[in-house]
């Protein structure tokens, strides 16, 4: 059988082209160049590179190099438009809506998989094979392929796949779906492979130091969108992780987070009420005003979220504005106590 084998220069993937290989199948390898590291955007604060080990062009020459040794032809696709069009920007949107992305997600069904498969097709392949702990298997009472996790449950990527369409999955091989990480690691020092005892890559291949935050906003200087980013920010809790949905959370202690939200800057009119003294007869005004602006953003439901977190952890509402004048620490303490939260 002909196989294209979605190859990262990793492990797991070297991996999976050698058992399909022994297995006596055809094999064209593919690697996908998906973001440019020479926009300079993943820096450090001395402005060098930050080291990447995913989709970095060492990754591509890894995966080259493994082809080599197995002995069957490779080449790289340029999916980079495509891959900032449809992963980059819809993270960046995500994370300012106060929403937890999984670029992973996309990234393999709608690039991976799509772009694979659709070249896969044209060269006469059968299958499209990826270093994936999952397995699929078609049941023949309803009629369709199903997605299941990997055996080893601790290695399972099933929930990466979960957007794969019928014809994708009936095209999909994953050999290392019954496979534990070390029999993977044995089978590619069985047959020399330079990647045997490669380090594993977790993090999103575009921001590898973890640092989302960060790289919003250097994404967005890039992009000449500087308005796009929150405001100054509200001091809302102490955690011990930042809760989902946060984009922006500052190390406090061992364990524990301060985190806090972008506000929505109030215009000088309302600076002065929200000074005033809860009693004055126009603060709920005020406070009806800041409610409806905040249930145009998803502030709303992430306060409803930090308030039931509140009874978990030491909890209190300060503020980081730059301005005092502009502070809303009064108004989000009234929202947070209509909410039950427990507030120091």
């Amino acid at each position: 059988m002909k196989i294209a084998v979605a190859m990262s220069g990793g492990v797991d993937s070297s991996a999976a082209a050698a058992i399909l290989k022994a297995e006596g199948h055809e094999l064209v390898g593919f690697s996908m160049q998906l973001w440019n590291q020479r926009r300079g955007i993943n820096v450090d604060e001395n402005g060098d590179p930050l080291p990447s080990r995913c989709c970095s062009l060492d990754d591509v020459y890894d995966a080259r190099r493994v082809a080599a040794e197995l002995g069957f032809p490779f080449y790289v696709l340029n999916l980079e438009e495509d891959f900032e069009r449809d992963v980059v920007k819809p993270f960046v949107s995500s994370y300012l809506n106060g929403e937890t992305p999984i670029p992973c997600v996309a990234c393999n069904s709608r690039l991976k998989f799509a772009s694979l498969d659709r070249l896969a097709t044209s060269l006469g392949c059968e299958k499209v094979a990826t270093g994936h702990y999952a397995r699929v298997e078609f049941d023949t009472l309803s009629g369709r392929h199903r997605l299941f996790r990997g055996q080893n449950l601790q290695k399972d990527q099933s929930y990466f796949l979960w957007e794969l369409n019928q014809e994708q999955l009936s095209r999909s091989l994953f050999p290392l779906g019954l496979m534990s990480k070390p029999e993977v690691r044995e089978v590619a020092r069985k047959e020399g492979l330079a990647v045997a005892e490669k380090a594993e890559s977790q993090e999103i291949c575009f921001v590898p130091d973890g640092n989302y935050a960060g790289f919003i906003d250097r994404y967005l200087e890039s992009e000449n969108a500087l308005d796009r980013l929150p405001g100054e920010g509200l001091r809302i809790g102490t955690v011990r992780r930042p809760p989902r949905g946060v984009l922006r959370s500052e190390y406090a202690s061992k364990n524990y987070y301060d985190v806090w939200l972008p506000t929505l800057a109030p215009t000088p009119g309302l600076v002065k009420l929200a000074l005033a003294a809860q009693t004055d007869p126009e603060w709920q005004r005020f406070v009806a005003k800041y409610r409806h602006e905040m249930a145009a953003t998803n502030e709303s439901a992430t306060l409803d979220m930090l308030a039931a977190l509140s009874h978990q952890a030491d909890f209190s509402v300060g503020c980081y504005c730059a301005d005092e004048s502009r502070c809303h620490r009064s108004v989000l303490r009234q929202l947070f106590h209509e909410r039950g939260a427990k507030i120091k």
